[in-house]
């Protein structure tokens, strides 16, 4: 047969598909007002390997696995719709819809803010950019900016999550595991890294750069260029311009931002030794208390999923199914499990939605690992 002739074949069984699923929806429905009744879970997965076991033995030999794939899909919606169907998302959703309408109309202009580093640092830099009357308490580690928000000292924290050429900053994604807090807005800042050196000392005295290692990260090509000299990890960009600055040696540098080189009385031996022109860093603002402001445009997510085939694609087709934009996966392994993993999603989406909040409160619901880690705006 002519290929014309095979797809009206196809758009014929595509009718037919679409009007025995539109079907199969309506049924779930009366199923769902039946367990709303009875009180029944939603979810049955005995009943779900039934179904399975069913149709892969039907359809025959060579289409098994896209049967159960198909089937699979068709479970997730339908849970999906029953679950809306049936509740109005529980605590969860209550909790969303109270800190949307408790949460002021504009973002505080200024707070105490807890930023990690000293005077110069690029988080410093990113909460200037988002209050413009901050109170900045330093905190020589991510650890401390977390606990400084957990316990109140500071309304908010400012960290670096990622970076458009070195990744994510892998030391917060892990820390996230241990505090509560919540995301309440995040920054695009343009990075532009310079090597610093006492003033009088040329590029070819230099025996040993300090930096953080996602600088380093972010200025491989020029490191590698240097040789000979040694390259020394230190807890903070501005923390190696003043290192710099402070010690009695004359064959050291920093790799740093300009305004270091202002701040500790420093040259700019090199300027934007980076890899990358467009280098961009994300900050995270964090609060201990869940803030949901006007504008709000993007949502954090922390999960785990069963240790089971499919259930990674079961969780994503979630978002697929709502035309979500996931802008964000990230995976770090859980210390002491035997290779399990917490996701980190971030996605273009707002609570404001029934739909996504309907999806989130399902997700909330489930047994396994859940943390909504807030609903917020970026700014550049």
């Amino acid at each position: 047969m002519e290929l014309k002739d095979l797809r009206t074949r196809i758009d014929s069984i595509d009718d037919q598909i679409i009007d025995l699923f539109r079907a199969r929806m309506d049924i779930a429905r009366e199923i769902a007002a039946s367990k709303r009744e009875s009180g029944v879970a939603v979810l049955n997965r005995s009943r779900e390997r039934e179904v399975l076991s069913r149709v892969t033995e039907r359809v025959g030999e060579g289409y098994e696995s896209y049967a159960k794939l198909l089937y699979q899909t068709i479970f997730a919606v339908s849970r999906s719709c029953q679950n809306r169907l049936i509740g109005d998302g529980g605590d969860f959703a209550a909790k969303i819809r109270a800190a949307a309408a408790n949460t002021p109309a504009l973002f505080p202009a200024k707070a105490v803010v807890a930023c990690q580093g000293v005077e110069g640092a690029y988080s410093q830099q990113a909460c200037d950019k988002l209050f413009s009357l901050p109170s900045i308490l330093y905190f020589r580690q991510f650890d401390g900016v977390f606990q400084a928000v957990e316990s109140g000292m500071c309304r908010y924290g400012i960290l670096p999550i990622d970076n458009s050429s070195n990744g994510s900053v892998g030391r917060v994604y892990d820390l996230m595991r241990n505090y509560r807090f919540h995301i309440v807005r995040s920054i695009r800042l343009c990075v532009r890294h310079s090597l610093l050196a006492k003033p009088g000392t040329a590029l070819s005295d230099v025996k040993e750069i300090f930096s953080h290692e996602q600088a380093i990260g972010q200025c491989s090509a020029f490191l590698k260029e240097q040789k000979g000299v040694k390259v020394t990890v230190c807890e903070n960009t501005a923390v190696a311009a003043r290192m710099v600055a402070e010690s009695d040696r004359r064959d050291v540098a920093a790799i740093s931002s300009a305004h270091c080189a202002e701040l500790y009385g420093l040259e700019v031996l090199s300027d934007r030794v980076q890899n990358s022109e467009n280098n961009y860093t994300r900050f995270i603002c964090i609060g201990k208390e869940m803030e949901i402001f006007p504008g709000a445009n993007r949502i954090s997510l922390m999960l785990s999923t069963a240790h089971r085939p499919g259930s990674l694609y079961e969780l994503l087709s979630k978002f697929a199914s709502l035309g979500v934009n996931l802008t964000k996966l990230e995976s770090r392994p859980l210390p002491g499990s035997d290779f399990e993993f917490v996701f980190y999603f971030d996605m273009e989406a707002s609570v404001l939605s029934e739909d996504v909040l309907s999806m989130l409160s399902e997700l909330a619901a489930s047994p396994d690992l859940f943390v909504f880690l807030g609903n917020y705006q970026e700014v550049v």
